[in-house]
């Protein structure tokens, strides 16, 4: 069955010709991608463009695509680059309230109902909340190499080595913009960590 075939088997039967291939590999990483692309850019209405974006970037490229390739490497990397260049068009633009809306339709939420994890009791919520909102904005605060590194390994969990193929530089300089990224992140929410250790866990 298709359903059970590897992604990059599903990306060669797509280029001789399968739709249904693809709509598999679409539905297979639609969430994900979306996900990284909304912590990215912020905004729900840009990070939707931004994932048609890459998919039809992956449509149009193809007959470029070689087996060799990791399918979720050249598709991070397709987003990872949309991202970076929406970023430097956007870059002395405001930066989109954490609790403003995301989108126009009511009930739409924001993007901290989206952060948002698992129900947690309401006092651990209510600095659950608290953390994300300085979360997003310590992320907010790191340079772009250091953002995209901390997101595509904290949120999509992928290897350094798998970074570093998607951002194009060595592994090494990746586990560095991590180690930075995460030092940076630890001062902005220390002020947390007692806070959160005096809450009883359920």
């Amino acid at each position: 069955m298709l359903q059970d075939e590897a992604d990059e088997a599903l990306m060669l039967r797509y280029q001789q010709g399968e739709v249904r291939a693809f709509e598999i590999l679409l539905n297979r990483h639609r969430k994900p991608v979306f996900n990284f692309i909304l912590r990215f850019v912020q905004s729900r209405e840009l990070a939707e463009d931004l994932l048609q974006e890459a998919f039809l970037r992956v449509i149009r490229s193809a007959g470029k695509y070689k087996q060799q390739a990791k399918f979720t490497t050249w598709l991070y990397t397709i987003a990872r680059n949309l991202c970076v260049d929406q970023s430097r068009r956007a870059k002395h633009r405001k930066a989109k309230s954490l609790d403003s809306p995301l989108s126009s339709s009511d009930g739409s939420g924001t993007l901290l109902d989206v952060v948002a994890g698992n129900e947690l009791p309401s006092d651990r919520a209510a600095v659950s909340k608290e953390i994300q909102i300085k979360l997003q904005s310590a992320l907010a605060e790191l340079s772009e190499e250091q953002r995209e590194v901390f997101l595509m390994r904290e949120f999509l969990d992928m290897p350094f080595k798998q970074i570093s193929e998607v951002v194009g530089v060595p592994e090494n300089t990746v586990k560095s913009r991590m180690r930075y990224a995460l030092q940076k992140l630890r001062l902005e929410l220390e002020e947390f960590s007692d806070m959160a250790k005096a809450l009883p866990y359920k």
